[in-house]
């Protein structure tokens, strides 16, 4: 799952060209491989270094990582994402 605010409209265009959006700004692909999620994200990734507006959240399954949960984000509010017996917490950035 993806969901992005405050990005530019290429962005909209590209993840509806891989995913359903399911709510405004919400993409999911249930399905998704690592190496297209990788790709995707390398994509997102260069856009935002390039034009740094809004934020994009990434979530996927991940049954090694926290709480089975593989999360990415870009931009902005910073927040710092805390593992705590297992789980995620968020901490916003001062």
């Amino acid at each position: 799952m993806i969901v992005t605010r405050d990005v530019t409209d290429r962005y909209r265009g590209f993840l509806g060209s891989l995913m359903l959006e399911v709510a405004p700004t919400v993409y999911i692909s249930p399905r998704m491989n690592p190496g297209v999620r990788s790709r995707t994200w390398k994509v997102l990734s260069d856009w935002h270094k390039a034009e740094p507006q809004g934020s994009i959240v990434m979530v996927w399954r991940d049954v090694k990582a926290t709480g089975g949960i593989g999360i990415a984000t870009l931009g902005t509010p910073p927040k710092e994402l805390v593992d705590v017996d297992g789980l995620w917490l968020v901490r916003k950035s001062l």
